[in-house]
């Protein structure tokens, strides 16, 4: 803490906060003027102390504006809490209930428990309190009771109490272990004191003598729930301050284990105990400090008990906590990183307390002093491969304390004799490894056994991302790879990445570990195919692990990361050619997913222009590979088969392209051989009906069509045309690829898709993607691809059948679409979305497309923008021949192959501009909604 700040949080007088006395006097004085007024006197009572309690938070949250003591605002906030639940105690005891002669069993105490008990409170914390008696309480302790709870209530508190006796308190904490943790956390606040030593001194006799394994094994599993609960990884990009991994309930629990294990009272305690040393105590207490503050900051802000550090209020707690941008970071950025870094010390913190426990079975000495314990001989054998280290416990440890200090190289062998052997590490030996990451200077960099022992880690067939995050953990590996060390705890600020840029990194490793080992092959079956025919698989490894390490820079991070790629292979011993390789896959990282999600796949052009980028066919399946362990590394959820299928699909074409297969000249062929393939699902049609069929149909239709869909499609259409429809709808799921598809016929018309778009923004259906077809005799058959919003097909159909109703409806006119889509977008105006701000891009090209110009628009993603975009494109009188949607988080990236109502190109420079203003007016509307909703 800052010497400013230090003054400062002395400075303050708790006096300045609440005046108990004076609470206390006006209380009296309430009283005094509203004898036998029992509502009045009530009202009174509760708007003084609801004063006193808002009037004492905006002081603390002032003074935590002016110090940043986070810890220290939830100790006065606690300490505000006290004095009103003080004052109120002395009013219902002294003006409302007095007892002249009291009986011994017409004792009350009030106790603070659970996090109220630590003395620490957030703005929105529950008020836990245990209102203590000596036996069975009396009419007298039951009115004192009931009164103090009526007066907390109508103050808005959220209170969570209990009425028990002594005896009551020992056999439920006993029988329950939310309980006793509770009774741990007790501190006395009001009353009979000796009610409380009483309860206190039993507690440890009678609940906690003997049981410390017990209660310390029950902690970490219910820890282990938590964050399971909570998401699993500390580096969530939204975490929480609270329960998440890394937050405030791990110190919690890290304490509460302490202070029942080794008897303590105050956290500093535990130094003498030998559980922390006395730098680990200062961590500890800097980790919690800035935790606290970020949760104070967090329920003042939002007014209520808001834990969950959502992309919405991160800027603004940024700000607040005073960080500022710098080249390649932003505020909210720097923010983040920081309160990653604190999660990971916390961590560190927890296994210092959790596998000493482990290594024990859960059954914890009086007094754990690791210094003297870590390297006991007993059931110690030596390591394979390395007299440096011993097997201690099925736990890799080191033999002594100065194997690193002996050979630095050992720091990188440790961890590859983990991997080899499938070993854990021991906590001890971590300690030291985490002490001796001085030794990783440029001399050991350089080594070129510890580059090989490094590059044996990475490309493992066992468990490279398991390894790879123990050296995370312990800081081995951003100090031997300072690029990496640049992100670790790195946080982008979209909704697209899950996760910080390290754990990205480690998690798309195991995406690849997992591909190689042939797994989910239901989600991805190409890539495991092509993965065991790869010449150099360690390429593609080192490529993935440092796909996104220039993130955070100024410049373009894949060309950053390209630049960095060639400078750091050849020292991990890859050659000049694997070194081009790896770079190149660094560079183009995002060029497949952003082509198969945004372009035409049916155009020629599309695919000619990627192959020229691709070049060969094993680059091809490395970029594959590459691209869906990247996507899958992003976060729950990023990952479906629609991608998969497109991926796949500009594989197949690019293949063709690549090995010498079928031109812009097999186009009759290929429209022929489409034909022919449609003729055979059609047995039961003659062939002048299907003469007549596919003369409806012009070329793109038959080269951009499945074949499934073409005979459902054909089937549908001559039904349609046999019943009189002239609009018609059908339905169809999609479970692999996780869509749905809504196939529309109707009248062509310019305002069609816009049309089509509108009605499934009203129906709450997501676009993501659409493919349009004009017929020689003046219709549309357009397939519209929605996500999946059920797992079961018999639920998607139903719903897919309302989407189908609202379109025609739509179509007919009985709907006011503009007002519906406006209705949707009021909804979402509140959205986390809103968080963000992304500049409007709009790209127009020819260079794209053979036959069409090609209108890219980037913007900030909203309900109803694609309706929105469309309808501006119909009002420009373009015709759409194709749109893909694609989204990464709140960014929206949709694409338009457009002509004019004669078919040709937009080619005149000042019809380009037209279409780029007034396309931008519609991006910009959207960010101008954006920001008008979150103020």
């Amino acid at each position: 803490m800052s010497t400013v700040r230090q003054r400062l949080r002395a400075a303050r007088n708790m006096r300045a906060l609440v005046d108990r006395e004076a609470l206390i006097a006006d209380l009296a004085k309430i009283t005094a003027e509203h004898r036998g007024q029992s509502r009045e006197r009530h009202a009174a009572v509760v708007a003084r102390l609801k004063k006193a309690l808002a009037d004492g938070r905006a002081i603390a949250r002032a003074w935590l504006n002016e110090d940043g003591a986070g810890t220290a605002c939830a100790e006065r906030l606690s300490a505000l809490m006290d004095a009103v639940v003080q004052a109120l105690h002395h009013h219902v005891v002294t003006d409302l209930y007095p007892l002249a002669n009291p009986s011994s069993g017409e004792r009350v105490c009030v106790i603070a428990v659970g996090g109220y008990g630590r003395g620490t409170m957030a703005p929105g914390s529950d008020v836990d309190l245990l209102f203590l008696v000596p036996f069975k309480a009396t009419a007298w302790a039951e009115s004192v009771v009931e009164a103090m709870l009526y007066v907390l209530w109508d103050m808005g508190l959220k209170i969570g109490h209990s009425r028990r006796s002594i005896d009551e308190c020992i056999r439920l904490s006993r029988a329950d272990m939310t309980i006793r943790t509770a009774v741990l956390e007790s501190r006395f606040i009001a009353g009979d004191e000796n009610l409380f030593e009483e309860k206190v001194r039993r507690f440890d006799e009678e609940v906690a003598a003997g049981t410390a394994a017990e209660f310390a094994s029950a902690k970490l599993a219910e820890r282990d729930e938590r964050i399971g609960k909570a998401g699993g990884s500390r580096y969530l990009v939204e975490p929480n301050v609270k329960e998440g991994k890394g937050a405030l309930r791990d110190l919690n629990t890290l304490f509460w284990i302490g202070k029942y294990v080794y008897r303590v009272r105050d956290v500093g305690d535990l130094v003498d105990a030998g559980l922390f040393s006395a730098a680990e105590l200062r961590l500890f207490r800097k980790c919690e400090d800035f935790l606290w503050a970020v949760r104070c900051h967090l329920h003042f802000i939002t007014g209520r008990a808001e834990d969950r550090l959502s992309f919405d209020l991160q800027r603004e707690i940024a700000v607040a906590l005073g960080y500022t941008e710098h080249p390649g970071l932003r505020d909210v950025e720097r923010f983040m990183k920081h309160y990653f870094l604190v999660a990971k010390d916390v961590g560190d913190l927890t296994a210092i307390v959790c596998h000493a426990l482990e290594a024990r079975h859960q059954k914890p000495k009086p007094r754990l002093d690791r210094f003297l314990t870590r390297f006991r001989k007993s059931n110690r054998r030596a390591a394979p491969e390395n007299g440096a280290f011993v097997i201690d416990g099925d736990r890799l440890n080191v033999h002594d304390d100065q194997v690193f200090a002996r050979d630095p190289v050992n720091l990188i062998r440790f961890f590859k004799i983990m991997d080899a052997h499938e070993l854990a590490g021991h906590p001890a030996a971590a300690r030291l490894i985490t002490k001796s990451l001085k030794l990783l200077d440029g001399k050991l960099r350089d080594d070129a056994e510890a580059n090989q022992l490094f590059l044996e880690i990475l490309t493992s067939k066992r468990s490279p991302e398991k390894i790879l995050r123990r050296m995370n953990e312990t800081g081995v590996l951003g100090r031997f790879i300072p690029d990496f060390g640049r992100i670790v705890a790195m946080m982008q600020f979209n909704m697209y990445h899950h996760y910080t840029v390290d754990e990205h990194l480690l998690r798309s490793i195991g995406m690849l570990s997992e591909i190689e080992a042939r797994q989910a092959a239901d989600q991805h079956p190409l890539a495991n195919e092509l993965m065991p025919t790869l010449r150099d698989r360690v390429v593609l490894y080192v490529a993935l692990f440092l796909h996104d390490i220039a993130k955070g820079r100024p410049e373009d991070h894949s060309i950053a990361g390209a630049r960095i790629a060639r400078r750091l292979c050849p020292r991990l011993g890859l050659g000049a050619a694997q070194t081009d390789t790896v770079a190149w896959l660094i560079e183009q990282h995002l060029t497949m997913s952003i082509i198969a999600q945004s372009r035409d796949l049916s155009d020629r052009r599309t695919i000619e222009d990627f192959a020229k980028i691709v070049q060969s066919p094993e680059r091809l399946k490395m970029l594959l590979i590459l691209t869906i362990a990247d996507i899958k590394a992003v976060g729950p959820g990023v990952w479906n088969g629609w991608k998969g299928q497109l991926l796949r699909t500009l594989y197949w074409e690019t293949e063709l392209v690549l090995t010498g297969g079928h031109s812009a000249g097999d186009r009759r062929s290929l429209v022929d051989a489409s034909k022919a393939e449609l003729r055979e699902r059609l047995p039961d049609w003659s062939d002048t009906e299907f003469a007549a069929y596919a003369e409806r149909h012009y070329a793109p239709y038959w080269l951009k069509t499945e074949p499934e869909r073409a005979e459902r499609q054909a089937r549908f259409a001559v039904k349609a045309a046999a019943a009189g429809e002239t609009l018609a709808t059908d339905v169809s799921t999609d479970a692999f690829r996780g869509v749905t598809e809504v196939t529309v016929l109707a009248p062509d018309h310019p305002r069609l898709l816009s049309t089509i778009a509108g009605a499934c923004v009203a129906a709450g259906a997501n676009i993501v993607d659409a493919h349009i077809n004009t017929t020689t005799d003046g219709f549309a058959l357009d397939t519209i691809f929605i996500g999946r919003a059920f797992p079961q097909d018999e639920d998607e159909l139903r719903r897919a059948a309302r989407v189908a109703e609202a379109v025609e409806r739509s179509l007919r006119g009985e709907i006011k679409l503009f007002e519906m889509v406006a209705k949707r977008q009021e909804a979402g105006a509140k959205s986390k979305v809103r968080a963000f701000e992304i500049e409007p891009e709009v790209t127009i090209t020819n260079a794209w497309s053979d036959r069409h110009t090609v209108i890219e628009l980037v913007g900030l993603d909203r309900p109803g923008l694609l309706y929105e975009l469309t309808d501006a494109l119909s009002k420009l009188n373009l015709n759409i021949a194709s749109a893909h949607v694609a989204t990464f988080g709140e960014r929206a990236v949709d694409v338009f192959y457009v002509t004019d109502l004669t078919g040709a190109k937009i080619a005149n420079a000042n019809r380009q501009a037209a279409v780029r203003t007034r396309m931008k007016s519609v991006l910009e509307n959207g960010s101008r909604k954006g920001r008008s909703a979150a103020h």
